[in-house]
């Protein structure tokens, strides 16, 4: 009777698909590459040139790198006039040349233009994926490493911070970089202690430790060290480390990164280092940081969903993994991911993103497991291959509730991608056990471009409301005003409103709107209901022209409430 259902069950089967791509890929290096850019592509493009710049974290990063484009000066951080000292400044000169580069290709409007400073993030996720396959041949065959690279590709968070003009993509590049050439020293050691290391391994891994260092600090060089330190006790034996090349690399890292460090030193004194190290890396240990605070075992959970689809298989590989934790493989990946990831629970502030760093890892152990067809075959353990099913089931439902609830209409445009994202789903769960989990995995992994495709290329472009800082951009440009001066009152000061409207964009009460609007034709205000009446009392009490532009209604993503905002233009002659 079972093997009726599975020859009913297979002949429903869509077509080999991916699988097939992944045979003619898997002849050569180049055609490995070629597809794990395709893929890569296809699920990091859709929504990528239609999403408004999103608050805050990308509005804050593309407006800092805006103002140096307009002042000329890229030494100095700022969002508006205030320092910005949090994070170094590799990511700001990274969008920077996106953003020249793009304004020289002729782009109308470029500094205003969000997907030019996301193209780093784009180039990071890619260059990551690729980087994934490069580390995962030192543990596993090619076909594997394929696996590996494109579960990384098809990752929910990797879909979502490729999309965002902030540093997390470009510091998983350098990361993923940094813990390859690691990983080629380290088992060279084990495998073939007599044979020569060279410059090359070690030179890029501290190349690619400056080059995260200057993108976010000292994390990658925290992995490195966390690993070499698990990897030292667990062999009782340090003498390995000396093939790092630690003194010269030490000295080579500096070298590449100190000229910024003491330009900004010079510039600012000792404030970039009190708020980048003291107000913003040690804070977060101890507290969290903008209400992101959460107790151990948050990224455990969220593990489930941001890394899906490969997370689904997961649990089948880890007893397996477990198993095989003494192996030269399976120990690196596991010193890499298991120190790190308890740090990072063990921090007050967390978010999701943090772990990012650590996926390759996860990702190569289970395309470990499952070269070796030794995934655990528990049927309770089994049952969870539903996750393949679940989660675009879910997105496809909320995705139906948020337009109705934002849209007022059942967002009819969104459904035949959405569909297609669950059935893959579903035949990615229903056939586990007919296929077997590599072409499983496929599926889900197709099902994720078509959730992307769903939320990214759909759903958020066609729901302007939830972007209310790009619908006042194109209302005021529509004014016909070449240079508007905008004011707005404190209950809406997102920096998406800043960049897309411009660095001198000031946040006042309403009585300081009346006052803003009485400085010449070209202003406007605007103005939340609660502070209606006091703009009012004072544009009668000063004798203010002005006259009612818009009223624009939205949601504020950033911290899940309504926008009601009245534009207000001067009559006022210059």
């Amino acid at each position: 009777m079972s093997t009726t259902i599975n020859d009913e069950r297979r002949s429903l089967a869509p077509p080999r698909g991916l699988a097939t791509a992944l045979d003619w890929a898997t002849t050569s290096h180049k055609r490995a590459a070629v597809l794990l850019l395709a893929f890569a592509l296809l699920a990091f493009i859709p929504g990528f040139f239609q999403i408004p710049a999103v608050d805050r974290d990308e509005a804050r990063f593309a407006q800092a790198t805006k103002q140096m484009l307009e002042s000329g000066d890229y030494v100095d951080i700022r969002f508006q006039d205030e320092v910005r000292y949090k994070k170094p400044v590799g990511i700001y000169w990274l969008q920077s040349a996106a953003v020249k580069v793009g304004s020289a290709l002729g782009v109308s409007e470029a500094h205003t233009t969000i997907w030019l400073y996301r193209l780093p993030s784009l180039f990071g996720a890619i260059g990551a994926v690729l980087l994934t396959y490069w580390v995962a041949l030192a543990f596993v065959a090619r076909r594997s490493a394929l696996v590996a690279a494109l579960m990384m590709a098809s990752a929910v968070l990797l879909g979502v911070e490729a999309r965002l003009a902030k540093t997390d993509a470009v510091l998983l590049f350098t990361s993923v970089l940094a813990m390859g050439a690691m990983a080629r020293i380290y088992l060279n050691e084990r495998r073939t202690p007599e044979k020569p290391v060279g410059w090359q391994m070690p030179g890029l891994m501290w190349t690619a430790i400056a080059a995260g260092a200057l993108v976010k600090g000292p994390l990658v060089l925290m992995f490195v060290v966390l690993t070499a330190g698990a990897l030292s006790i667990v062999d009782r034996s340090a003498r390995w480390l000396w093939k790092l090349k630690p003194i010269a690399g030490f000295i080579w890292m500096l070298l590449l990164v100190s000229p910024w460090f003491i330009a900004i030193a010079l510039k600012s004194g000792e404030s970039f280092f009190v708020q980048a190290v003291g107000q913003d890396m040690l804070s977060k240990v101890t507290s969290g940081q903008e209400a992101h605070g959460a107790p151990p075992g948050y990224y455990f959970l969220l593990f489930w969903v941001t890394f899906w689809p490969g997370s689904v298989l997961a649990g089948l590989a880890a007893p397996t993994v477990w198993r095989a934790r003494k192996e030269p493989g399976a120990q690196f990946l596991l010193a890499w991911l298991v120190p790190s990831w308890i740090v990072f629970e063990v921090v007050m502030t967390k978010l999701p993103h943090y772990v990012l760093p650590l996926y390759p890892a996860i990702a190569i152990l289970i395309a470990g497991i499952l070269e070796r067809d030794a995934l655990a075959k528990k049927p309770w353990m089994v049952r969870g291959t539903v996750g393949w099913f679940l989660f675009p089931a879910v997105i496809a439902v909320a995705v139906v509730a948020i337009f109705i609830v934002f849209g007022r209409d059942l967002g009819l445009a969104a459904w035949p991608s959405a569909a297609v994202a669950a059935i893959l789903g579903l035949f990615a769960w229903w056939l586990y056990d007919v296929d077997g989990a590599e072409r499983a995995l496929l599926r889900g992994m197709v099902a994720s471009v078509f959730v992307a495709f769903t939320v990214y290329a759909v759903t958020f472009p066609l729901l302007p409301m939830l972007f209310p800082s790009a619908v006042i951009a194109r209302e005021l440009h529509a004014a016909g005003c070449e240079n508007p001066h905008v004011a707005s009152t404190y209950a809406y000061q997102e920096p998406s409103l800043v960049f897309s409207v411009g660095t001198d964009t000031r946040f006042t009460d309403g009585a300081g709107a009346a006052e803003f609007l009485r400085q010449g034709a070209c202003h406007f205000a605007l103005v939340d209901p609660r502070s209606e009446r006091s703009f009012v009392q004072r544009a009668n009490a000063i004798g203010l022209r002005y006259a009612l532009s818009q009223r624009i209604e939205g949601f504020n993503i950033s911290i899940g409430k309504p926008v009601v905002l009245t534009i207000f233009r001067s009559m006022e002659t210059p």
